[in-house]
């Protein structure tokens, strides 16, 4: 029990930091946009970047060639640019790709770090994200630390533009990544422009409370990509308004689920599960068997792999356009 309860509050904070928030902006370099530069060239002259938190950034040496992650979608980002080899410290979350797994832990259960883990590190750069707290970035900035604080993006779109300033912090041409997640979501969207039909979704989050599930409310990735997939959200289409609702079976009796997420299959919850909850088997979901596992983190990690997200949402929902 304790155990589970560490789990969701772990993962409530996770998702609060991960998913896009209504006032965020994506960050981008103060300066005009360099050439790339190559990591670790000593003739590089100094950058300044203004990040998330307005404030400027500057990287001595151009590029960061030592480089601590503090969040796991930070950590996706750097080794789907190819900046991998420059990650000497990561937060003990960052397990994708499986390299990452090998590179030493700075901690950050429950939001505790260990500075002087990293410190020891000897980073030219610590790339932060919304799930570390401003306190943190002073924290370290005054143990005479580099911090860059990326903010979440908003929108698939806006995540392309948080690699290219990842990309430009620590030496890489990212324009090939980029351009090849940006056809693979046009190609989504091209399969799913003609769907009329948007099978309504409940994507479940925790349900430690099976009579109030969490779900994705307005405003976050779960519900963008639901909807960018060719769903409806169940939540929002039962005007919900929280981001991180609990919403209750009358809710989800009354707005009734085509399909059945089960962002949680990654703590242990089965479709048999869900079919054995009292009041769930008269859902349509749940009588035709459109209950599905998903991997929650290709959602709440605002990283690269939303699009591997996004695509496979889309295929559970529309398989036959995928054929």
């Amino acid at each position: 029990m304790l155990r589970k309860i560490s789990l969701l509050i772990l993962l409530i904070t996770l998702l609060a930091a991960c998913a896009p928030q209504a006032t965020a902006t994506p960050a981008a370099p103060a300066t005009e946009a360099p050439a790339t530069l190559a990591p670790g060239d000593l003739t590089a002259p100094p950058r300044t970047f203004t990040d998330g938190l307005n404030r400027q950034v500057t990287l001595p040496g151009g590029v960061a060639t030592r480089i601590v992650s503090l969040a796991p979608s930070n950590t996706e980002i750097l080794y789907a640019i190819g900046a991998g080899d420059q990650v000497v410290g990561r937060d003990e979350f960052s397990d994708f790709p499986a390299e990452a797994k090998a590179v030493e832990s700075v901690g950050g259960s429950m939001g505790q770090y260990s500075t002087e883990a990293i410190v020891a590190l000897k980073p030219d750069l610590v790339l932060a994200a919304e799930i570390n707290p401003p306190e943190l970035v002073k924290q370290l900035e005054d143990l005479g630390l580099t911090v860059y604080y990326l903010k979440n993006p908003l929108t698939l779109e806006e995540m392309y533009g948080n690699l290219e300033t990842v990309g430009q912090l620590t030496g890489h041409d990212v324009a090939e990544v980029v351009n090849a997640l940006k056809a693979r979501v046009a190609a989504v969207d091209e399969k799913i422009a003609a769907v009329t039909d948007k099978p309504v979704v409940f994507y479940e989050i925790d349900a430690s409370d099976a009579s109030k599930p969490f779900s994705y409310g307005p405003g976050t990735f779960g519900d963008l990509l639901i909807e960018r997939a060719g769903g409806t959200n169940l939540a929002s289409a039962a005007g919900i308004t929280d981001p991180y609702p609990q919403v209750s079976l009358e809710q989800i009796v009354s707005t009734g689920p085509d399909a059945i997420v089960l962002g949680d299959s990654m703590w242990g919850v089965t479709a048999e599960a869900v079919k054995a909850r009292p009041g769930w088997e008269n859902l349509r979901a749940v009588q035709q068997d459109q209950i599905f596992p998903f991997d929650d983190n290709l959602v709440s990690r605002p990283g690269p792999r939303l699009v591997d997200g996004l695509e496979q949402l889309a295929k559970l929902l529309h398989p036959e356009l995928f054929e």
